[in-house]
């Protein structure tokens, strides 16, 4: 047996080269990656603890770092909902203009995200197209937390739709018209059929389209208004701590913007672990 087992390690791979390819993938990994991230821990130490920890606690930090993760959170939450809505729109009903819409999905990943900041915050200004209609009654959306989620749910929708459209793709049609037959309701298709399959796609989208919001820039800053305290984002407020050469004040900033999205990646990524082991026992 164990002889067996050794041939059958030392076996040829389909693919050869395995011990260059891992080590030109580490060391890819290592130059843009972890050499980069060592250097922004490296970076934001300097000061000392007792300065990094005045920096995190600072109330323009803590604000600035709410606003971003709730508003990416939201867009994230209506992406997914819409998203998939969207992605089974285009994958089971066949219309005019089907392969136009198919294309637009993918318009935020080709648009400059400072063109589409400046075309949102000309819709949803108080003197826009559409901010005009809600300002008789009050109604801020741009230079508002409001806007900042409409420019996050545009640069994030793409995510969603991609990450669940190829499942609808592959998804068996027969698996609900048994369910039909078996007397389910459609409801109770979608939730027990339907859902199950289509829940790691949905979580990955999700995952996707909140990483991208976290850390965007550039179609944020023109809708937000940028008022410290309110509507500043922290990618903003590192930028602004650069212009004052604030090296370890934007290092630090950065340091924890990259542990919480590692700590809501990881918590998302295990619940889509366990969402797979759950529903591919059912």
């Amino acid at each position: 047996m164990a002889a067996l087992h050794i041939a059958s390690i030392k076996r040829p791979s389909v693919i050869p080269g395995f011990g260059l390819a891992l080590g030109v993938t580490l060391s890819y990994l290592g130059l843009i990656v972890l050499i980069p991230l060592a250097g922004l821990f490296w970076r934001s130490a300097q000061g000392g603890p007792a300065e990094f920890i005045r920096i995190a606690t600072d109330a323009r930090t803590l604000a600035a770092l709410r606003l971003s993760f709730g508003t990416a959170f939201i867009a994230a939450a209506i992406n997914a909902v819409f998203g998939m809505i969207l992605a089974w729109i285009l994958v089971r009903y066949d219309f005019p203009g089907r392969r136009i819409i198919d294309a637009i999905v993918d318009l935020p990943f080709a648009l400059p995200t400072a063109v589409a900041g400046i075309a949102l915050t000309a819709l949803y200004a108080p003197n826009g197209w559409i901010g005009s209609l809600f300002e008789p009654f009050g109604i801020r959306i741009a230079y508002s937390a409001t806007g900042i989620v409409i420019a996050l749910v545009f640069i994030g929708l793409p995510f969603v739709v991609r990450s669940v459209q190829p499942v609808l793709e592959d998804f068996d049609r027969e698996v609900e018209e048994v369910s039909a037959t078996l007397g389910a309701t459609r409801a109770q298709t979608v939730r027990r059929v339907v859902m199950p399959t289509l829940m790691p796609a949905l979580l990955t989208g999700f995952a996707l389209a909140f990483a991208r919001a976290v850390g965007e820039y550039g179609s944020v800053i023109f809708i937000a208004g940028n008022s410290p305290y309110r509507t500043e984002i922290a990618p903003l407020l590192i930028v602004i701590k650069l212009e004052e050469f604030s090296y370890s004040g934007a290092t630090t900033i950065a340091v924890l913007m990259l542990i919480a999205s590692f700590l809501i990646l990881l918590a998302i990524n295990l619940v889509q672990s366990w969402s797979r082991r759950r529903y591919g026992d059912v």
